[in-house]
């Protein structure tokens, strides 16, 4: 009996092919890798659309706190809305007084912020800050609208000597004698207020005919500028006075914070 032989290399034919399994195996493979692929592609549009958000919000923000800076005068305020220039974000500009917890030194701040929602839901703020200018002793009574005694006055306003008003002022006491000669108006005794010491400090030394003209000569005098100073020259800011713009008894506005004073006046605003 004769053994038949055959030759693949001879006649062509080919038996090496994929198998099922090896076939499914490389299909599982190539999904796998897909499917890696495709979360790190929704990774990245996810990450460029929060940054693109935090970009504008940030824009926004920068754009109020400018609008502030190039100002020629701010006022105390809280104000909110929607940018129509970046309709996904919020805004928020609030223009306050607060204590400087070091040296306790009251200041006049401005908070710019701008809001909007992440690709998870979460609310995330952008926040600018800028110490917008330090008040001096009288501007802060005026501004939270305490009424002083001549007792209390004298004892926030009087410097007695030379050394106290060049440390006041952060001068020494060579400069204190130049500002006297420049017209700088001193009590009678001798002694300095740090009312008039404050209109050489802002001059650097050097101020207007007008703003020696706004010295006082006594302390009786200074009582009744900063009574003049204040609105309809009566005091304000007595527990039983109301808020012009909320309607609300200073008393119980003076204890409500920021978020529950921008609440009331954003439903005020809706009506």
């Amino acid at each position: 009996m004769r053994e038949t032989r055959t030759d693949n290399t001879v006649t062509g034919r080919d038996d090496t092919g994929f198998t099922l399994i090896e076939v499914l195996t490389a299909l599982a493979i190539l999904a796998l890798v897909s499917s890696s692929v495709l979360v790190i592609v929704d990774r990245c549009l996810v990450s460029a659309s929060d940054s693109s958000l935090r970009m504008e919000a940030f824009l926004l923000a920068r754009e109020n706190m400018e609008k502030i800076l190039a100002s020629d005068s701010v006022e105390e305020t809280v104000d909110f809305g929607e940018s129509e220039k970046y309709p996904d974000v919020s805004w928020q500009t609030v223009i306050e007084p607060f204590s400087e917890p070091v040296s306790g030194k009251t200041w006049i701040r401005a908070v710019c912020s701008a809001e909007y929602t992440d690709s998870t839901g979460e609310k995330q703020t952008v926040k600018l800050e800028h110490w917008i200018t330090e008040l001096t002793d009288q501007q802060a009574s005026q501004l939270a609208g305490q009424p002083q005694s001549i007792e209390e006055l004298t004892a926030e306003q009087l410097l007695a000597t030379e050394e106290e008003a060049a440390e006041y002022a952060g001068v020494d006491a060579e400069t204190i004698q130049q500002w006297v000669k420049n017209g700088l108006v001193t009590m009678n005794d001798g002694g300095f207020l740090k009312y008039n010491i404050d209109v050489y400090v802002r001059s650097e030394g050097k101020p207007t005919a007008a703003e020696k003209k706004d010295q006082v000569g006594s302390i009786e005098e200074l009582a009744a500028t900063m009574k003049s100073l204040q609105p309809g020259g009566e005091e304000v800011g007595g527990s039983d006075s109301k808020d012009p713009v909320t309607g609300l008894p200073q008393g119980q506005l003076e204890k409500m914070g920021v978020g529950d004073v921008m609440k009331l006046l954003k439903d005020k605003k809706k009506r």
